[in-house]
């Protein structure tokens, strides 16, 4: 008996709400890509159609009648896509006026049948229930009614098919567009697809995380492949787990596990970060790039079908639990996966086991947010970004994740990628207009006190995981910045792309200092952008000497360390940060027009990028409307402490040594004069916490759900012994104080990239007040009463231990005392 192997594709897609045009394409391009591995069958991303991303425009009815749109236009397509492959795509449908989250099944131009999900999202960045609704009646179908866009392309595909033998394919198929079609009724509910040699169905990204997922219902009840169509977004650290419920979906049960993602920016602050897999009774077999910049990627990999029946039958228990297992609702498909499609040779062996491929955290810091801002740039229409550089951790991280993205364009142009290759020639000219002007030379500074894709994987680009192990590194060697290139027809360079791209400015005063100057003109040289560095005292003298002549008569506001009250000592500051973030703009505005660079489509503007982050968001340790006020923020997810990780790493992998000496530098904001003799302005001591409290305070908060009494409930358990509990409950007040008093600036912080699972992001991630009783009366009540119960107790615990030492002393004492006597008296009878 002939072996039952079966070839089967994934993709990674990068997929874009709302543009269904983009999306046929890179669907129609992932089926082509799968029928060329040999594949019989191709499974997408959730929602691929429309984009997971469309959030409220699921409620319009243009969004599913456009689906239907697409699905029509796949069936229809001359190329014969859905011929000879099972193809599974997903989009949104309307079943008796209830909207659901569905996969469709098609083969040879016609519906098979539409899976609708079972259990949705609806927690952290997932609304689902907002829009769909969930299928109740498990293992229940019924008959659903196709659009006439769909059934016409049907009606057309049957048509020609009918008059293929006298050649009358044109006449037919232009004679039924014409006629009204005939109505097409297609399962819809919860089925398994019956194949001439397997059992296939599905499960749609959520149902892999739920406590009871479909997949062991559909293995006991002998489905030997099932795939997830998923929307699954980056964050950090989080892939690990998205891989042992991949591999432990088959390892307890058995069979073949196909995932689909998403892999891109498709419109909002979630990236979606692919990694596209296979695996067979519980190890992995093809695994696709985690980032990338192919808006392509397909997976595929060769399976024996009875490997998955022997495993089965070798597990006494699942033998009896399937026994006694009822069967699922069947659509019969007259296909066989196993026999592979013409043209191509019938495979020999299945794909063998690989390792998983799993990113650092720092690889995944630089290549998420690096794919990230490639999206958003060649999607938006600007020109580059602009970089308010301090030369402190923040915006050098920025700054640094800008080059890496610059790497990984030149390594995909390399490898051919052609739609890389349009989008660099267009969003940075090359081809046909002259390189921008260079980095001016530095001008008299003002006086200041001083991470692979498995090789069963293709793809139109290089991935970040192939980066991350050397395939970009070599991409930020060498070359010059600025103006090199001239009219190039692509770049390969790094450096000289970042000096297309990508514009810094050092927006100094009287309080900064030489060394962070000199740090950010560093910087900006090692990456290749445009750098420019310039005072900013006389706007600020300005603006206050506005405030003193039309307010206060002439008399000027001071800082503290020359007199001056809080108040003023506060406004100072803020009105430096503000106008940086008004100059940022300007800038971002006319930075192109002054060095030459042409208006290419109409655009000729930069994106300003943010620096604040998710440590500081949440304390509140920003002024709002300063440079934290941006178009995009790539970092405004990630903690202080991950971020001086990955400038460890980033100085040696992408070749920024100068971002050693930024992370070793202490944080500190230079907006106050320093007082000759004493220590500058850091961030720690301003905000009365260090970034380490601060990581606590925020996973306590959101994802431990801890409220102010529990949260010093926590650290009192983790800090017994180094803070008395007094001190613990001053600490938690505080961080609840300041994060309530600054919540208000959560509201309006800049969309940033969603990384940590701590975020304070306001838009959809973390709901709360931004009016809040600063004072928490009751609560802070209770944790002085427990602080109370605490230090008694402790009292009590130190007295016991004293009175015990005492004790013990005393006994030793007597011990001592008795001795002599006893070795008078043991003398004594020896003398006898």
């Amino acid at each position: 008996m002939p072996r039952r192997l079966a070839v089967l594709a994934t993709c990674n897609l990068n997929q874009w709400a709302m543009d269904f045009e983009g999306n046929l394409g890179r669907i129609k391009q992932s089926i082509r890509e799968a029928k060329a591995k040999g594949a019989t069958y191709r499974v997408g991303p959730e929602l691929e159609v429309p984009g997971y991303g469309c959030e409220d425009h699921f409620l319009e009815l243009d969004t599913v009648t456009h689906s239907w749109e697409v699905l029509a236009a796949l069936l229809a397509d001359p190329e014969g896509l859905t011929d000879g492959i099972l193809v599974d795509v997903g989009m949104p449908v309307i079943h008796r006026g209830v909207m659901y989250n569905c996969r469709v099944f098609l083969l040879n131009r016609r519906v098979l049948l539409i899976r609708p999900k079972l259990h949705l999202a609806n927690d952290g960045n997932y609304r689902e229930t907002r829009y769909f609704a969930t299928w109740k009646h498990r293992g229940k179908v019924e008959c659903h009614r196709l659009p006439d866009c769909v059934a016409r392309a049907v009606a057309a595909a049957a048509a020609a098919t009918t008059a293929s033998a006298d050649g009358g394919q044109a006449a037919a198929a232009a004679a039924a567009a014409a006629a009204p079609p005939p109505p097409v009724d297609v399962p819809f509910g919860d089925a398994v697809l019956k194949l001439r040699d397997a059992l296939l169905a599905a499960e749609t990204c959520e149902e892999l995380f739920t406590p009871q997922a479909p997949h062991i219902d559909l293995a006991l009840a002998g489905v030997e492949i099932i795939s997830n169509g998923s929307g699954s977004h980056h964050q950090l650290r989080k892939l690990n787990q998205r891989l042992d419920l991949i591999r432990g979906a088959t390892a307890k049960a058995g069979g073949v596990y196909l995932y689909a993602n998403q892999r891109g920016c498709d419109g909002g602050r979630l990236y979606f970060d692919g990694c596209a897999c296979v695996a067979v009774n519980g190890q992995l077999v093809a695994q696709g790039g985690q980032f990338g910049l192919a808006e392509v990627e397909c997976v595929a990999a060769c399976v024996d079908l009875d490997e998955v029946v022997s495993y089965r039958c070798s597990i006494s228990s699942l033998r009896e639990q399937a026994s006694s297992t009822t069967p699922p609702a069947m659509v019969d498909v007259d296909f066989s996966l196993c026999r592979p499609p013409p043209g191509a040779a019938q495979p020999a062996h299945p794909s063998p086991p690989i390792s998983p491929k799993v990113l650092q955290p720092q690889e995944e810091i630089a290549y998420g947010p690096a794919c990230w801002l490639w999206d958003y740039l060649r999607r938006c229409g600007a020109s580059g970004f602009l970089i308010p550089l301090s030369g402190g951790a923040d915006s050098s991280a920025v700054c640094a994740i800008v080059g890496a993205m610059c790497q990984l364009v030149v390594a995909a142009v390399r490898e051919g990628d052609a739609q890389v290759s349009a989008d660099v020639r267009r969003v940075a000219g090359y081809g046909d207009t002259p390189a921008p002007a260079p980095t001016p030379a530095p001008a008299p500074a003002p006086a200041t006190k001083d991470g692979a894709a498995a090789s069963t994987s293709t793809s139109t680009s290089t991935t970040a995981a192939a980066a991350a192990v050397g395939g970009s590194a070599a991409a930020g060697a060498g070359g010059a910045g600025g103006g090199a290139g001239g009219g190039a027809a692509l770049p390969t360079d790094a450096r000289e792309l970042a000096g297309r791209l990508l514009s810094c400015v050092y927006m100094g005063t009287a309080n900064s200092s030489r060394e962070t100057r000199e740090r950010a003109r560093a910087l900006c040289d090692q990456v290749g952008g445009y750098h420019l560095s310039l005072s900013m005292d006389g706007v600020v003298e300005a603006v206050v000497g506005l405030f003193a002549a039309v307010v206060t008569g002439g008399r000027r506001p001071a800082f503290k360390a020359h007199g001056g009250t809080t108040a003023e000592n506060l406004a100072l500051q803020n009105i430096q940060a503000r106008l940086r973030m008004v100059l940022a703009f300007l800038l971002a505005q006319l930075l192109p027009w002054a060095r030459g660079v042409p208006h290419r489509s109409g655009a000729g503007w930069l994106l300003v990028l943010g620096s604040a982050n998710v440590d500081e968001c949440l304390r509140g340790y920003l002024t709002k409307y300063d440079c934290s006020s941006a178009d995009i923020n790539p970092i405004g997810s990630i903690s202080k402490a991950d971020l001086r990780s990955f400038l460890q790493w980033a100085a040696t992998h992408l070749h920024y040594p100068v971002l050693a000496e930024v992370e070793a530098a202490p944080p500190t904001a230079e907006l106050e004069p320093l007082i000759e003799g004493q220590q500058p302005q850091l961030d720690e001591v301003d905000m009365g916490m260090t970034y380490a409290e601060l990581t606590l305070y925020g996973r306590l908060r959101k994802v431990a759900r801890a409220g102010p009494v529990a949260m010093y409930n926590a650290c009192a358990a983790l800090w017994r012994g180094r803070l008395a509990p007094q001190a613990i409950a001053a600490k938690v007040k505080d961080f609840f104080r300041f994060y309530s008093m600054n919540r208000h600036k959560a509201t309006v912080l800049t969309p940033a990239y969603h990384m940590e699972s701590y975020s304070p992001d306001d838009n959809r991630f973390d709901h709360r007040q931004f009016l809040y009783n600063i004072r928490w009366p009751w609560q802070f009540r209770k944790i002085d009463e427990l602080a109370a119960r605490d230090e008694a107790a402790a009292a009590a615990e130190a007295a016991a231990v004293a009175d015990a030492a005492a004790a013990a002393v005393a006994d030793a004492a007597a011990d001592a005392a008795a001795e002599p006597s006893a070795k008078a008296a043991e003398a004594a009878v020896l003398l006898q």
